[in-house]
């Protein structure tokens, strides 16, 4: 029975984090771009789902701890955040990557140019994601090195992760290039949701002030 459940877990994970951003994108009626551009892009649209996938693998998620043992979901949730949290780090220097297989301005001057035009929302939003995700990769990193304890650890790194789903949701749809009304729903849904477990989760363990087991 739990053999069951966990497959199913898993299928449900596939489904929502992996196979519909990939058949959205699919769907996506942008114009014809090269295999370069359209794998980068790809493998950044599926890294961020997979971030967001990062709240379902979480100790919030109440059923899933019914299924697999907490010590098991931290586990992959650490290896999935340390495998594609660099990606998205690297994501503004994909963007000019194909420029120098291509003719014309030189990458280096469209990636200024492109990370200094804040009077574009979608430039500003990606920034300030940009920055919540570098803090939220490093708090995780040298976690044991802040002089904090593990339960408000815990809090900073939720808000963290909460602001840094909304900014970058929000810059993904309002940047548009690889959204639709189908994925956008998905996002808004999916960041929704992680938020509003994220906030119960957090009245829950923190404000009724119950214990907070450090599984590390």
């Amino acid at each position: 029975m739990n053999t069951n459940t966990k497959f199913l877990h898993t299928i449900l994970y596939l489904a929502i984090f992996i196979i519909l951003p990939s058949i959205f994108f699919i769907l996506v009626q942008i114009p014809k771009r090269t295999i370069l551009k359209d794998f980068l892009s790809i493998i950044t649209v599926l890294a961020f789902f997979i971030v967001l996938g990062q709240f379902y693998l979480s100790r919030m998620n109440e059923k899933l701890k019914d299924t697999f043992k907490v010590v098991e979901m931290i586990k992959i949730h650490k290896i999935l955040g340390y495998i594609v949290l660099p990606i998205l780090i690297i994501h503004p220097f994909l963007i000019v990557v194909p420029r120098f297989f291509e003719a014309g301005p030189n990458p280096f001057d469209s990636f200024i140019k492109m990370i200094t035009t804040l009077d574009s929302l979608s430039i500003i939003l990606g920034i300030i994601a940009w920055v919540l995700m570098m803090v939220l990769g490093l708090t995780s990193i040298f976690r044991n090195k802040l002089n904090m304890t593990y339960k408000s650890w815990k809090v900073l790194h939720g808000f963290l992760s909460v602001f840094f789903i909304i900014f970058a949701s929000w810059h993904a749809i309002e940047t548009g290039r690889h959204m639709n009304i189908s994925m956008s729903i998905l996002l808004i849904l999916i960041t929704s949701i992680a938020s509003i477990e994220f906030l119960f989760y957090t009245n829950k363990k923190i404000i009724k002030n119950e214990k907070v087991k450090n599984y590390e």
